[in-house]
């Protein structure tokens, strides 16, 4: 059985990650997250880190352009 963990949703829906999972997954600061509305929960998937000077197809681009401006207008 896998070990769980407790976590509170804070002010502006913040959630700390366990340290053990964040250090077993190589997740640092800074990480891109998934979320997605599962059954009954919410499910993070830790996407690959966009380097620096790394071209990305139109596609890519257009989605992590949507996804940035999804956030401002939620954080406003």
């Amino acid at each position: 059985m896998q070990k769980s963990y407790l976590a509170r949703v804070k002010q502006k829906g913040q959630v700390t990650i366990p340290s053990e999972i964040r250090k077993e997954l190589g997740m640092e600061e800074g990480a891109t997250l998934e979320v997605r509305k599962g059954q009954g929960g919410v499910l993070l998937v830790l996407k690959p880190s966009i380097e620096p000077g790394k071209v990305v197809g139109k596609e890519e681009y257009e989605n992590i352009i949507s996804e940035l401006d999804e956030s401002r207008r939620r954080w406003r």
